[in-house]
This record gives structure tokens, C-alpha cells and sequence, in this order.
């Protein structure tokens, strides 16, 4: 009798700890999830900024058409991604046409001094630094995601529980990053 009752009391502490460590796991994937949906909605939100700045700038600098189309196609691909892994490339062809259409917008100072471009340059400075937080929280909660399912015991229960691999990470590609550090050439 003695015997059955602590086979019971460890079954049952057993129990409680793998509860835990599914929930944990959970709580941290839906976590990882929302911090997703933060960045998508903030992509989505720069997106939508965008064509606003486009239309200013247009007025200014009618013959350099081939920025704009960049532009509306990096706009295209950023909406488009669906993983961290294309985001993050999407991102940075992004970054890249948006240097490319504040270099433009630099050549015309009447531009630089007109309030709808400074407001739309605002918002879209705000809205960099939000993604950039989401990012940021997004990677933190990955990483304490992925930690927690790689650690023991948590990793012993965790393929059992439905959690078999590490969620990716949001990051820039090495041969992109250097890309993102030239100055971009404008020429007339």
C-alpha cells in the first residue's frame, strides 16, 4: 500500500511537471506568435505609408521613375512574406529602395521643406523604430522559446508535446547587410 501511494505521488508530480513544461512552452509560442503579428502589422503600416510618400515625391522628381518602381516592388515583396526568412529579406531590399527615395528626395530641397514630406518622413521614422521594438521583442521571445525547448528536461517532452523544432529567428542576412551600409548613388 505504502508503495502505491508513492508511485502515485510521483506519477502525479511527474505529471505536474511536464504540465508545466507544456504550458510554458505554449505560453511562449503564442507569445512568439502575437510578437509576429506585431511585426506584420507594423510592415504592414510602413507599407501603407509608403505609397503617400511615393505620390510626395513624385511631384519633385518626375524623371526618376526607376526609384519609384523599386520602391512599389520592394513594397510588394515585404507584404508578401509569410517566415521571419523572407521577411528579413524582403526587409532589407526594402531598406535599400527607401535610401534610394530619401537620396532622391535630398537632391530637392523644396521637397526636404514641404510639410506633408516631413510629416510622412516622421510617421515613417516612427514607424521604423516600432518595427525595430517588435523586432527586437520578437527575437527575445524566440530565444526564450527555443531555450526552453532545448534545455532538459523540457527538450526530453517536448517532441512528444508537439513542439519538434526552434522557430526562426528575424535577422539580416550577412551579404545584405553589408548591401544596407553603402550609400546609395543617385545620379541625374
Amino acid at each position: 500500500m505504502v508503495v502505491a501511494v508513492i508511485v502515485i505521488a510521483v506519477l502525479v508530480v511527474l505529471a505536474l511537471i511536464v504540465g508545466a513544461m507544456y504550458n510554458g512552452l505554449v505560453r511562449l509560442n503564442v507569445r512568439a506568435n502575437e510578437a509576429w503579428s506585431d511585426i506584420t502589422v507594423q510592415l504592414k503600416r510602413r507599407a501603407d505609408l509608403i505609397p503617400n510618400l511615393v505620390n510626395t515625391v513624385k511631384g519633385y522628381a518626375t524623371h526618376e521613375k526607376s526609384v519609384f518602381e523599386d520602391v512599389t516592388a520592394a513594397r510588394a515583396q515585404t507584404l508578401s512574406a509569410s517566415t521571419p526568412a523572407e521577411a528579413g529579406k524582403a526587409e532589407n531590399q526594402f531598406q535599400q529602395t527607401l535610401k534610394s527615395l530619401f537620396a532622391v528626395a535630398e537632391a530637392y530641397p523644396d521637397l526636404k521643406a514641404s510639410q506633408n514630406f516631413q510629416q510622412l518622413q516622421a510617421q515613417l521614422t516612427d514607424t521604423e523604430d516600432k518595427i525595430q521594438a517588435s523586432r527586437r521583442f520578437y527575437n527575445g521571445v524566440v530565444r526564450d522559446f527555443n531555450t526552453k525547448r532545448q534545455v532538459f528536461p523540457t527538450n526530453v517532452f517536448a517532441k512528444m508535446l508537439g513542439f519538434k523544432q526552434d522557430k526562426e529567428f528575424f535577422e539580416v542576412d550577412e551579404a545584405q547587410l553589408a548591401d544596407i551600409q553603402k550609400p546609395v548613388e543617385v545620379k541625374f
